[in-house]
């Protein structure tokens, strides 16, 4: 067996350099109070011999870890890996590695989960949470050291910071625009009602409907494309056949979308289709699906930027105050007009 060769010490580094072990010490941790020839031959030396600190060590020092946990529902689902695609980047630009977890909304797995980056010390963390309203979550949270940040879902009774967008404003925004195309009797179909997210967009949808003067009709069980089919189908044999269908979610507008092509259903001639949430083969299906659009990388970068204006503020007595102080950003949808609804043309 290969013998593996040692890794290089800081006390390695410092002999070589011809520096005491303080100096690289501070070298690592920025080159302060180094001077630039020196900062120069022990950044050298460190290149040479292939230096990594130990980043356990530092730990134990009471240092940061330079990683950050985000906590999201699903990894596959596009909006949330779109979400902790700009936060990473926001993290890299800080020297920070952001960990993923998913929960598959599942509060049991979000509280063993938030436990496990605990006892890792991240530096911070980012959660969606599965319950908003769920009191060990924000038992938990508000007993945390670190900052936190949610995103697309608040925490109730935590004092943290958190990034949203107008879900309320942007349903109700998409069915007054399907009252506008002349539609009558917009069924809403969606899943997961338990949801902020969802709630605050039934919402929006039935304060359009109402004011219309319009009959609401809501079904909350679609959870794939099984359910999806039997509820279209249902719907479209039934007394009070729809003239369109406002899907909350971007996986429910593609298993619409699905049941309504293998029932022969026309769209948008026989009924009109608007989801909530944009999805990359929107603009190419035929017909083009009418969609609410979130700014989804926009709600990552400004969570993430939060969060380190947070953390680093805690090492500036001069800004502490401003930089601990909970923001709550709401962010504005967009209705995407495509050919499901009725339109003929695709404005961006």
């Amino acid at each position: 067996m290969v013998k593996r060769k040692a890794l290089p010490t800081l006390s390695e580094v410092a002999r070589q350099a011809g520096v005491g072990t303080t100096t690289v010490s501070r070298v690592i941790n920025g080159g302060e109070r180094v001077s630039p020839k020196t900062l120069a031959r022990v950044r050298r030396v460190i290149e040479a011999l292939g230096y990594m600190p130990n980043q356990a060590a530092r730990v134990l020092k009471g240092d940061r870890t330079k990683t950050i946990g985000l906590i999201i529902p699903s990894i596959a689902d596009p909006f949330f890996s779109a979400c902790a695609e700009a936060a990473q980047a926001v993290a890299r630009a800080n020297d920070s590695l952001l960990i993923v977890t998913a929960t598959q909304n599942d509060p049991h797995n979000e509280l063993e989960n938030l436990n496990v980056f605990i006892s890792h010390r991240v530096d911070g963390l980012i959660i969606a949470p599965a319950n908003s309203r769920s009191p060990a979550l924000s038992d938990l949270i508000n007993r945390l050291s670190v900052p936190v940040v949610s995103i697309d879902r608040p925490i109730n009774n935590a004092t943290v910071s958190s990034v949203l967008t107008e879900n309320f404003k942007g349903a109700k925004m998409a069915t007054q625009h399907l009252i506008e195309h002349g539609c009558k009797h917009i069924a809403c179909l969606t899943g997961e009602s338990t949801l902020f997210t969802i709630q605050e967009r039934i919402r929006g949808y039935r304060a359009a409907v109402n004011s219309a003067g319009l009959t609401y009709t809501l079904d909350t069980s679609i959870k794939d494309y099984k359910s999806a089919e039997y509820a279209i189908e249902s719907l479209m044999s039934g007394p009070n056949r729809p003239d369109a269908l406002f899907t909350l979610k971007n996986s429910t507008t593609i298993y619409a979308f699905e049941a309504l092509q293998k029932l022969n259903i026309s769209v948008p001639k026989s009924v009109a289709l608007l989801g909530f949430d944009d999805f990359e083969l929107a603009a190419t299906l035929r017909p083009t699906i009418s969609v609410v659009q979130q700014p989804i990388e926009e709600i990552g970068r400004v969570a993430a930027e939060i969060l380190f204006e947070q953390l680093l503020g805690r090492n500036d007595s001069a800004s502490s105050a401003r930089s601990t102080r909970v923001r709550r950003v709401t962010l504005e949808t967009r209705l995407i007009r495509r050919n499901s609804c009725g339109c003929n043309s695709t404005p961006a």
